[in-house]
């Protein structure tokens, strides 16, 4: 059976912080694609590579020391790509009380050894958590086209 989630626990260390002492949105988002990978690898059986990363929206910062932690869900499935809904959280390792720091939507292709895409699991929404992130990941899709319509010449 296909895992459709993965959570990376961790905490905050001095190496992830930029000049103002905050872990860099960087760094966050390096967490987010690492977390994506293994969720789309671990439902796809195969090597996927990111094709986009959709509105990344921080909330609020995350501090030296704090545990963060980084979930990962399968929202959407195409016939080769998977949308993974990223949630990423942190608070006082002593008191494990967690707040959403960001989260978003990144797109991946599961490929063959040559690099080509390959088919992926139907991905099934049946709790009403999964089927709301599934219309959240399908408009998420929606809009990224429409805007992406806009960049091409007439």
């Amino acid at each position: 059976m296909k895992q459709s989630s993965m959570v990376f626990r961790f905490l905050a260390e001095p190496t992830d912080v930029n000049f103002g002492g905050k872990v860099h949105g960087g760094v966050v988002m390096k967490w987010i694609d690492q977390a994506g990978y293994a969720c789309a690898a671990g439902w796809s059986g195969h090597y996927c590579v990111t094709i986009s990363t959709g509105t990344i929206r921080f909330h609020r910062p995350i501090l030296v020391g704090q545990i963060v932690e980084v979930s990962a869900k399968i929202a959407h499935t195409g016939k080769t790509s998977m949308q993974i809904f990223i949630s990423v959280k942190c608070g006082d390792p002593k008191t494990q009380a967690m707040n959403e720091t960001n989260h978003c939507i990144i797109n991946f292709v599961a490929t063959d050894q040559a690099g080509y895409p390959v088919e992926v699991p139907t991905f099934v929404a049946t709790t009403e958590e999964e089927k709301r992130l599934e219309i959240y990941a399908i408009k998420m899709k929606e809009i990224s086209i429409q805007a992406e319509s806009l960049l091409q010449t007439p």
